[in-house]
């Protein structure tokens, strides 16, 4: 990937444990790729900051201290001292940031080797963009690869000449802008409008399970998909491929994506964290208790309507987008740091429907850097039993996560 530092020594990374696909699963791997980002709230790949911090949780109860980028992957020279699991996603916001992949910066099956030039760039640009952080902004990040780039490898410096005159805000409408958010509803009010639109908030709390089957769009290329739902936070998605299915589950402890073919992949507490709040999302009566300390925003428009937003800045950041009108969810955005950026998810529900007196979203468009997919659900059952056994995860062979990375 576009930022040049890494090569894949374990198994902990399935981004490069699919590398290459065999000729049949093109699909397959194309799919489970945007599928990793859509259902773990960018979060399979999208783990930063909020793993560093998960990560953190769990070294304080096993009293092991999170593997570093260099103690996992071969040549790390500009990362060293990362949280392993932060560094593929910082690839991640490398190529998003300059319209490049993986063979931009790095040999196919070695990783590991500095003979590109532009890998060599990169951690030159990677180095002069902590500097100019460090010296000029106390080490806040305000100035990243996208800052530039804005999904180019080469940057336009040369300013554009539009036929409409960009509008020049000035400093007096920003703070005005930032003080007419006073006259907003407040969080409360915005999220209990939503447990009205959806049914209520005795009907929301009665929501146990859902059961969900419908299709998953890639291209244009549907697939089978169900969901089986759990409160407050179960959640296990299976795709059906020709070939065998795909299956990515959390039980509100761990979580696990599992393919045909390969070795069953265990997240990493950051991933769990980022799946789980995905999975609450599902749930309408658990926002306020889950998702705490709201700011409101200014309003958005989201395809050409008012939306009120609240931004839950504890970590990993989310914001909410609610339609002024009828009060339903329409959008949530997941941001989560990576040591050179934000990886942003964004995630946007409609078709609502009601059955069993709740208001559900049958369609949802999840879109991140590396894809967008949309599910659209065909049908759904509420309030049914489902074992606990549909949520345990798959056995994990003990040798997966020792044996060396292709190199």
């Amino acid at each position: 990937m576009g930022g040049g530092d890494h090569h894949f020594r374990g198994r902990s990374c399935h981004f490069l444990r699919y590398w290459p696909p065999p000729p049949d699963r093109g699909q397959h791997m194309r799919v489970t790729k945007i599928l990793l980002g859509t259902f773990l709230a960018g979060v399979v790949f999208a783990v930063g900051v909020a793993g560093l911090c998960a990560q953190s949780r769990k070294a304080s109860g096993s009293g092991r201290a999170p593997k570093t980028a260099e103690q996992v992957y071969k040549n790390i020279q500009v990362l060293q001292g990362v949280p392993a699991d932060q560094l593929i996603p910082a690839m991640q916001f490398i190529t998003a940031s300059l319209g490049v992949q993986c063979d931009f910066c790095h040999l196919e099956n070695a990783f590991e080797k500095d003979d590109k030039e532009t890998k060599q760039t990169a951690r030159k640009m990677i180095r002069m963009m902590f500097a100019i952080n460090k010296d000029n902004f106390d080490d806040h990040r305000e100035v990243t690869c996208y800052a530039c780039h804005r999904g180019a490898h080469k940057p336009v410096i040369t300013p554009v000449l539009n036929e409409e005159e960009a509008e020049l805000v000035s400093e007096d409408k920003m703070h005005h802008e930032e003080a007419s958010t006073a006259s907003l509803p407040s969080a409360d009010q915005i999220l209990g409008k939503y447990l009205l639109a959806v049914g209520g908030a005795d009907a929301a709390a009665r929501l146990s399970t859902r059961i969900q089957k419908g299709t998953l769009t890639v291209g244009s290329e549907p697939l089978p998909v169900e969901i089986l739902a759990k409160a407050p936070d179960k959640r296990v998605t299976t795709v059906h491929f020709p070939g065998g299915d795909s299956v990515i589950g959390i039980n509100g402890q761990e979580g696990w994506v599992s393919t045909p073919g390969r070795p069953v992949h265990e997240m990493s507490p950051s991933e769990v964290d980022a799946a789980i709040m995905d999975a609450k999302l599902l749930f309408p009566a658990s926002l306020k208790q889950t998702f705490k300390a709201w700011r409101v925003e200014r309003p958005e428009r989201i395809k050409g309507r008012g939306a009120y937003v609240l931004t839950r800045e504890s970590l990993p950041t989310v914001q909410l987008y609610f339609d002024q009108q009828s009060g339903l969810l329409v959008r949530a955005l997941h941001f989560v740091e990576t040591p050179l950026g934000c990886n942003p998810t964004e995630i946007d529900y409609a078709d609502y429907r009601e059955g069993g007196g709740l208001k559900t979203p049958f369609r949802w468009t999840v879109a991140r850097s590396n894809g967008r997919v949309t599910i659209q659900i065909e049908q759904t059952e509420q309030n049914v039993p489902i074992d606990d056994d549909k949520f345990v995860k798959p056995a994990v062979p003990a040798s997966t996560e020792s044996q060396p990375g292709p190199s």
